[in-house]
């Protein structure tokens, strides 16, 4: 009993002379959670202790221009941290090497052994390894090791062995891959590292050896900038997908407020040739047989006076329904119509007085759009100014003047009259005040110019559209309809 005693007691000091439970946790460490074909293969292919790395390893079959894919996982325990990692490598020609998907280092020298700091690309969890090697002629192999110490002192050896797998070239996203395809096979070791004397006859392995370690600086984690992210790209996208249903809904509303308006014009057109068909043809009937109806009654007849009368209004009235098939009629909807219009009817306004009118119109005047709204309201504004002119000014002289400064469309009614006081109108009256209200509606500007003994000059400045300008295209004398237009002086009235 008491030699049993001694014997355990024997035992028990050189299990603690070995480290105790330290090489069992270390054993422990490198087998969790790994492939059962990726066992701990530490006792088998263990690391140099002067180069750090384990054996040769290669495809069962080897030759020239070959490229091969192997595999490896391992696991850092939950609530580790990771104190060391260095990760050694050299293949014979070449190599790509991958960290769960990241491409961390390339070689292409085997007489190199090549060391990366990967400690901080290492946190708890599955990790894998894969690395791309390529040979250029003859002999191949691949020598790697991974040595990893944990701040509670336990250490994970990896290194190279008959437990990497080699990946088939026509598998894809095999780089970060968690669980290894049944497919895939064990690498072969070619020859242990160092060689041994023995093993020289089978071939040219005994001369394979690195003469040198070349150190890489420590590894960064990759930073994910903020546009990058995940919840960056959502927001992103949602943006995106918002603006495109706005776009498209604006495009919507847009193309049925087109159809509205070009149902407008069609509706406008319509009702200015009917009125002008329909009722404008009734007055001119009318007046006609007014004065028919005249000629049929004696020269002393009161009721030819009457029918003189009544033919009279009928042309008056006639003409006034043209003016509102004018501003009804969408095809008159321009610029130059309205300055066409404008110019004649100032002819017509000043032909019964004995005043004379001069038209200056520029030549180069756009062809651009000019809604209903604004021809009225600038129509019924130059008239106003018109008549205050004719009533008040004593004038001999009347100008209309009609161009284009900047992006606004600008006419002036002046007189050589004898002017007015404005301080002193009567606010009672409206002409002046309704001149500017007009203006304002339509978003442009009256300015009146004027003192007592001296001409009145009365301007409107009114913003115009761009929609279909063709600038340069000259006005002609005969598309006015209008004798003495273009800078010229009109007739004495």
């Amino acid at each position: 009993m008491a030699g049993w005693c001694r014997r355990l007691a024997l035992v028990f000091a050189t299990w603690l002379s070995l480290g105790g439970w330290g090489p069992v946790l270390a054993q422990s460490v490198a087998d969790d959670g790994v492939d059962g074909r990726e066992g701990n293969q530490e006792a088998i292919d263990p690391l140099d202790p002067s180069w750090g790395v384990g054996s040769w390893i290669w495809s069962p079959l080897t030759y020239d221009k070959q490229s091969c894919r192997f595999w490896r996982s391992f696991q850092i325990p939950e609530s580790a941290v990771v104190k060391t990692a260095q990760l050694r490598i050299a293949v014979d020609n070449g190599y790509r090497l991958m960290l769960d998907g990241r491409e961390i280092g390339i070689g292409s020298d085997w007489r190199s052994v090549t060391e990366y700091d990967i400690r901080l690309l290492l946190k708890p969890g599955r990790h894998i390894l894969a690395i791309e090697a390529f040979n250029d002629n003859r002999e191949a192999g691949l020598l790697f090791g991974l040595r990893i110490e944990l701040a509670d002192g336990r250490k994970i050896r990896i290194s190279s062995g008959s437990n990497w797998l080699e990946v088939p070239g026509d598998e894809r996203g095999w780089e970060t891959r968690q669980q290894a395809s049944p497919k895939w096979v064990n690498a072969v070791v070619v020859s242990t590292f160092l060689p041994r004397p023995e093993q020289a006859k089978a071939g040219h392995w005994f001369e394979r050896v690195p003469t040198m370690v070349v150190k890489v600086p420590m590894l960064q984690p990759l930073e994910v900038q903020f546009w990058k992210s995940g919840w960056f790209q959502s927001i992103l996208i949602a943006i995106v997908v918002v603006g495109l249903l706005a776009y498209f809904r604006l495009l919507a509303r847009l193309a049925l407020q087109s159809k509205a308006q070009e149902l407008l014009r069609r509706e406008r057109a319509r009702i200015a040739r009917d009125i002008h068909d329909d009722l404008g043809a009734r007055l001119t009937e009318l007046a006609l047989e007014g004065e028919v109806a005249q000629t049929e009654l004696p020269l002393d007849s009161p009721a030819r006076s009457r029918l003189s009368a009544l033919s009279e209004k009928a042309r008056s009235l006639s003409g006034a329904m043209d003016e509102v098939v004018w501003l009804v009629n969408s095809r008159r909807d321009t610029l130059r119509d309205f300055a066409t219009y404008i110019c004649k009817h100032t002819q017509r306004f000043l032909d019964s007085t004995a005043i004379r009118c001069r038209l200056d119109v520029e030549l180069n005047l756009p062809d651009a759009m000019f809604e209903m709204p604004v021809r009225r309201n600038l129509l019924l504004a130059v008239r106003e100014a018109l008549n205050n002119a004719v009533k008040y000014s004593g004038a001999t002289e009347i100008s209309l003047r009609i161009g284009i400064r900047g992006q606004s469309l600008t006419v002036v009614v002046e007189d050589n009259g004898k002017g007015f006081d404005l301080d002193a109108v009567d606010s009672l009256r409206n002409g002046l005040t309704n001149m500017s209200e007009r203006m304002k509606e339509i978003g442009g500007r009256c300015q009146i110019t004027t003192s007592p003994g001296a001409a009145c000059q009365v301007e409107f400045v009114v913003p115009f559209s761009k929609s279909s300008g063709k600038r340069g295209h000259l006005m002609e004398q005969a598309d006015l309809s209008l004798a003495g237009l273009g800078r010229k002086e009109g007739s004495t009235r």
